[in-house]
């Protein structure tokens, strides 16, 4: 028997061991159904009512039980440990949860003695290492969940994606059915014009044969005047000619006016020759001009009822009243004519009545006859010249205008130009405190010592810094140069639309101030027609 002072430390330590595993067997032959969780030097017991003493966790001494940490350490990122309360321990879990993975055909299957007693209404008090083991896993319940977010979120999605899609679908609908409309209510208003242009083609050619006939009756006793008073609008249109070759640069250009000028030239002496040579020829013109004016009234007629029809077409709305649907209408096709033949027909008349009117001019036994039908041509080639001068000056003063606006666009943007510029050069010396400092700490964390000289995060976001630093220096360089290049194109598209700016003026004042002058008092010709 060994004495107190006999005593060692190995052997104190053996008998504490010991003294450990017999309290051990005797927990094992006491407890045989109860398990034990051992979790950062806790222990749990999960195999008794919740009434029982050891429901509650149940700390031993450290020297008796050395903590196990592989459990704690295997969940500690992914599910922080949360002691459980004493009513959601394993054992005294709701039925609910049991019924509900039950029914979830996607999770793991439980074992045949879990699944008989999920049948129960009541769990037993008392389980069994295989069916505590077979429950399904804290990462099961986390996929389970996730899996159902997702399909929600998809089935959300799908029918946020449906209902935005009818919603396209009704407005593109409804945009296709007013687009419809409108092209047939505009094809509606050309046609109106279209008819309407006929309409005035046909009143004014309807007067000049109604004049025409008319001028058959004027007396042969102012020939000879005519022949002197048709002197002068030549010698205006010649001097028209003779100014206008003072214009210069583009503006030297034969234009419609100079066309028109020469066409005059040509219309004067060809009435003068014609009032010399030519007598009465023709007797039973009138009677061909009767015919023709005929045709143009009836044309007439029939273009100023399609015309309100069409034009009442034109104005119906969906709101307007005495609208409703008619059956098959669009079925019945009682055309008799297409645009080109519509046209034709018309012009046709036009034509004819143009013919006749020539001809009336041409058989004239009168020679008053034949002054009535010179005097309207050159009439009519003085309007057409006027016309001409009016849209030419029209053009260049349009023109003028235009390269005046495009001159301030370009004086301001000559200056927007400038101040970009520098506004560049600015920015790029904005970059040079950026660049310092990346590069400096760049050069500050090299001298890191040993393992500190890290490529972390820090340092690879510093070189992209300085790389996109330099990318950003070499791009406002670029930018710099293209605006320079900019600069000088300003200027000299500015030099450009100044020269120009003389040259439209010079014309304008050629055709609007020397030439339209002296056309003011042309109308001598008008003495043609008045009786002696």
């Amino acid at each position: 028997m060994e004495t107190p002072s006999t005593r060692t430390p190995t052997s104190g330590l053996l008998e504490g061991w010991c003294l450990q595993a017999t309290l051990k067997r005797l927990w094992d032959i006491s407890f045989p159904r109860t398990l034990i969780f051992r979790q950062d030097s806790r222990m749990e017991s999960v195999g008794f009512p919740s009434t029982a003493k050891f429901a509650h966790p149940r700390s031993f001494p450290t020297r008796f039980l050395p903590a196990v940490h592989a459990m704690a350490s295997s969940y500690r990122n992914r599910f922080p440990y949360r002691p459980l309360p004493q009513s959601y321990s394993l054992p005294w879990m709701p039925s609910t949860y049991y019924k509900t993975a039950a029914l979830k055909t996607t999770l793991a299957p439980f074992s045949k003695s879990s699944q008989e007693g999920t049948a129960r209404e009541k769990l037993p008090t008392i389980y069994n290492r295989t069916t505590v083991f077979t429950q399904y896993t804290p990462e099961d319940w986390y996929k389970s969940n996730q899996t159902n977010y997702k399909e929600a979120e998809t089935s959300q999605k799908n029918s946020e994606r449906l209902t935005v899609d009818t919603s396209l679908l009704i407005d593109d609908k409804y945009q296709q059915t007013r687009k419809t409309q409108g092209e047939s209510t505009k094809n509606l208003g050309v046609r109106a014009n279209d008819i309407a242009f006929w309409k005035s083609e046909l009143t004014h050619e309807l007067d000049e044969m109604i004049g025409e006939t008319n001028a058959l009756t004027d007396v042969k006793s102012r020939l000879e005047r005519a022949l002197v008073e048709s002197e002068a609008p030549l010698q205006v249109a010649q001097e028209c000619l003779l100014h206008r070759e003072k214009r210069r640069g583009i503006d030297l250009v034969h234009d419609e006016v100079e066309k028109q000028l020469f066409a005059e030239v040509d219309v004067i002496r060809s009435c003068q020759e014609k009032m010399q040579q030519f007598l009465e020829k023709a007797r039973g013109q009138l009677e061909s001009n009767w015919a023709a004016q005929h045709k143009l009234e009836k044309d007439l007629a029939n273009k100023q009822v399609a015309h309100r029809i069409d034009d009442k077409c034109h104005h119906l709305r969906n709101t307007s009243q005495g609208i409703g649907y008619y059956r098959g209408v669009e079925q019945i096709d009682a055309t008799v004519s297409v645009p080109e033949s519509w046209t034709k027909f018309t012009n046709d008349n036009v034509l004819l009545s143009q013919s006749e009117r020539a001809a009336s001019a041409k058989l004239r036994d009168d020679i008053e006859n034949l002054l009535v039908s010179t005097a309207n041509e050159m009439w009519r080639q003085f309007n057409t010249v006027n016309v001409a001068f009016a849209m030419r000056i029209a053009e260049t003063t349009d023109a003028k205008r235009k390269i005046q606006a495009h001159l301030a666009k370009t004086l301001q943007e000559i200056f927007q130009t400038e101040k970009n510029i520098e506004d560049i050069k600015k920015a790029i010396r904005d970059q040079g405190p950026p660049l310092k400092v990346a590069q400096t700490r760049l050069d500050e964390r090299t001298r890191r010592p040993n393992m500190e000289l890290c490529r972390d995060t820090a340092q690879l976001r510093l070189v992209n810094e300085v790389h996109d630093i330099n990318e950003t220096v070499q791009t406002l360089q670029q930018q710099l140069r293209d605006s320079e290049v900019s600069l000088q194109m300003l200027v000299h598209t500015k030099s450009v639309l100044e020269h120009d700016l003389a040259i439209k003026a010079n014309s304008l004042f050629i055709d609007e101030e020397k030439c339209m002058g002296m056309r003011k008092t042309f109308p001598r010709i008008t003495r043609l027609l008045d009786p002696v």
